[in-house]
């Protein structure tokens, strides 16, 4: 099980048919690896995918890394074996994509309860269809009856049904990618940023995740271990902010100030909104500091 406090800087896709590529994770510094068995394996290989999945599941050896599976969207002739299959190999959770209202969320929920008696696999909704932003708040809402604890942006489809001719920027997404978060937000979810696609431009992935943080999203999805080093940098709070935070909860852990809605720290004016902020973050820090 993840601690009760996960920070997921960095998380790695990694085709299910790659036995290699599964066997090196358990040494990459990625916060979380997922287990793909949609996009990125061929019809013809997805039993293949399956099993090689569960074979890794069931070795483990990923340390503190968080070990997800991508399932095949429900809808196709391989969407709810996947689902059965790994949910009996315990992974820390399933990714469902595809998802276009909370009726996906709630069969998926409906198939993982009666496969995990444990209630240990959490649910992950990709976001990747015009359906899917125009719905965000049912879907974000079905957390309350569900097992889902995050969103994750899948900006390469959504870009390609909303037709949008997306630039370095981002500009023609920033809606949608907003709303992911502010759909998350409001039922206390994760969120994730979508991939970045040219594996070789170091600046650009810097650019995404700097915008990406900027925009409140928790992490990066990867598809390349050579991005990791640079999610995990963008997403690590800086120590000026640590230092920072830190403060906050001294000061308002004083006697003389415990009582008061406002105080001065830094120089800066200071409410309990920073306060619990400040206790998030130093929270985030401590279990970045476990591992």
């Amino acid at each position: 099980m993840p601690p009760a406090f996960s920070p997921r800087r960095s998380c790695l896709y990694m085709p299910g048919t790659n036995t290699r590529a599964l066997d090196k994770a358990r040494s990459l510094p990625c916060d979380v690896v997922i287990m793909d068995l949609e996009d990125a394996v061929s019809a013809d290989k997805k039993k293949e995918a399956r099993d090689t999945v569960c074979a890794a599941l069931t070795s483990g050896g990923y340390g503190y890394r968080e070990l997800w599976v991508r399932i095949n969207a429900l809808n196709t002739a391989w969407g709810e074996t996947d689902l059965r299959r790994v949910a009996k190999h315990s992974p820390h959770a399933i990714i469902v994509p595809k998802v276009d209202d909370a009726d996906d969320i709630m069969r998926a929920n409906a198939l993982l309860c009666a496969a995990d008696q444990s209630s240990a696999i959490a649910l992950w909704a990709m976001i990747e269809s015009p359906a899917a932003i125009l719905n965000l708040a049912r879907i974000a809402a079905a957390s309350t009856d569900s097992r889902l604890a995050g969103l994750i942006v899948g900006g390469n489809d959504l870009a390609k049904d909303l037709r949008l001719d997306v630039t370095p920027d981002r500009q023609a997404l920033l809606h949608a990618l907003s709303q992911t978060v502010t759909a998350g937000r409001a039922y206390a979810l994760d969120v994730l940023d979508g991939v970045f696609n040219d594996i070789d431009d170091a600046a650009g992935l810097i650019d995404e995740c700097t915008q990406g943080r900027q925009l409140g999203f928790d992490g990066k999805t990867l598809i390349h271990p050579k991005q990791i080093e640079s999610a995990n940098r963008l997403f690590t709070p800086s120590p000026q902010a640590i230092n920072q935070a830190q403060a906050i909860i001294d000061a308002f852990s004083d006697p003389e100030n415990c009582h008061l809605g406002v105080i001065k720290v830094g120089g800066q004016m200071t409410e309990r909104l920073h306060l619990e902020q400040a206790e998030r973050l130093i929270a985030y820090y401590e279990a970045l500091q476990q591992r």
